[in-house]
């Protein structure tokens, strides 16, 4: 697997349901992920999840964000073809005009530091 490293320029931004179905996706996401907007529509947002990420990290993530408050990690996420990308994330509940439950979620380059100190802490978990 190859790392695909982000720089200061890309901001990835997606948008989910409830349910974690992604309803939108920036060119950055797509970009950086490999998949086509397309693609990625309709999907759960776990389609770009790293199989070395632990569950716990998801589960204090949604646990957040439903509770109303925003939650903030390194995250290691798949590319279509495999690869992996580090991203520093963002994730925070919103509301659409109709009133339905959203999640946005900002990503940007990680520094070294964030990055090494996640893998640490992920070892330990799950």
């Amino acid at each position: 697997m190859h790392e695909v490293k982000l720089d200061r320029k890309i901001m990835i931004v997606s948008e989910t349901d409830a349910k974690g179905t992604i309803l939108y996706a920036n060119e950055d996401f797509c970009k950086i992920s490999g998949y086509t907007k397309e693609e990625l529509i309709g999907k759960p947002h776990n389609v770009v999840r790293h199989p070395d990420m632990p569950k716990a990290a998801f589960k204090d993530l949604w646990e957040t964000i439903q509770r109303g408050d925003i939650w903030k990690g390194i995250v290691k996420n798949k590319t279509k073809n495999g690869d992996y990308y580090w991203v520093n994330a963002t994730a925070y509940p919103s509301t659409s005009p109709n009133g339905n439950k959203r999640y946005i979620s900002i990503r940007i380059m990680p520094t070294k530091e964030e990055i090494e100190k996640a893998e640490k802490l992920y070892k330990t978990l799950d």
